[in-house]
């Protein structure tokens, strides 16, 4: 589901609320104007149960919808104030949508870049190859020892390697969560949205122990996931202080944590500085490795097309020289 079609959903529904549309009738309205998709689909069946009498909270319980969406809709219905809700989340979907498609841009530029390379690489070492072969079917000397003919094919297997690692990281659930967390600029989006979401729980009435909870199943087995789940079992204990909580914690970093703890009892407004900050750092830390990216793509790309070329050259002038002395001889 996208979040940037998401966000203008909620923009776009809590305006029609405000100015008095039932909310049946402003999601057919949407779903009218909507290209088919996931988020049409989910929508169109939101609405479908709202029309049979089913209340909105469990109607939005039952669609596949993100879950922090869906448990702000039902924080929402309980507060009475529906689209200050949307709203809020509109812009938390609109903020999350600008840092991943930036992020996704920076993965899928090296995957172009390995892809070509690849390619050129394994073109090189078939042409090396096959080269070799013709000559040495011919009995001419070639410049270099039969061994060395397979060093020509590490270049290529490099590349697989590396472009395969690049796409399990952007298709694979499991990898992306795992990097998320450990490459610089997929971490500070991650904090940032994590810090955005618990605002937005805590600012709309929900306990620090629900956040919590719900963003542990958000995470799932990631290490952000787990220490989450440490300071809930902390904060049972009695713990009630951020910095008493999340001692010791090894996945949020410090500035995030004393962020929060120096909010005091508006814990939402220190996440809610915390996001911000960290929505900077990862748009800076996005930009700044963009573009050193194609800087150093070219010169690795470079380096590895001269180290496939200079034995192509090698033999080129070698038979030039062998057929020459024979034509010397000759004459």
């Amino acid at each position: 589901m996208k979040y940037d079609e998401l966000a203008f959903v909620n923009q776009q529904l809590a305006g029609m609320l405000q100015t008095g549309i039932p909310l049946e009738g402003a999601l057919k309205q949407l779903c009218a104007n909507m290209r088919r998709g996931l988020l049409r689909a989910e929508l169109e069946a939101l609405e479908a149960a709202l029309a049979q009498g089913v209340p909105l909270a469990d109607a939005v319980s039952a669609r596949k919808l993100p879950p922090l969406y869906v448990a702000m809709v039902r924080v929402g219905v309980q507060s009475g104030d529906l689209p200050g809700v949307l709203m809020l989340l509109a812009d938390h979907y609109h903020q999350v949508n600008n840092s991943w498609v930036r992020l996704k841009g920076l993965m899928t530029y090296p995957v172009i870049v390995l892809t070509a390379a690849l390619g050129l690489s394994i073109s090189l070492s078939v042409i090396f190859n096959r080269l070799t072969t013709e000559i040495s079917s011919t009995g001419l000397w070639i410049p270099f020892p039969r061994s060395a003919f397979l060093t020509v094919w590490i270049a290529p297997a490099v590349l697989t390697v590396a472009v395969i690692a690049m796409v399990l990281a952007l298709t694979v659930p499991r990898w992306q969560a795992w990097l998320r967390w450990r490459l610089p600029g997929f971490r500070e989006a991650s904090l940032a949205q994590m810090a955005s979401s618990l605002s937005i729980l805590l600012s709309r009435g929900s306990t620090l122990n629900d956040a919590l909870e719900l963003m542990r199943q958000i995470e799932g087995g990631s290490s952000a996931g787990a220490e989450l789940g440490r300071w809930q079992e902390r904060l049972r204990q009695g713990e009630g202080k951020v910095e008493g909580f999340s001692e010791n914690s090894t996945t949020f970093p410090q500035l995030f944590l004393w962020l929060a703890a120096n909010a005091g009892q508006d814990l939402a407004a220190g996440f809610r500085r915390a996001a911000d900050i960290y929505h900077g750092r990862a748009t800076h830390r996005i930009e700044m490795m963009l573009y050193a990216c194609l800087p150093v793509s070219i010169l690795l790309l470079g380096l590895m097309i001269i180290g496939q070329v200079y034995p192509v050259v090698r033999i080129f002038i070698a038979l030039s020289r062998s057929l020459d002395s024979d034509w010397d001889m000759g004459s």
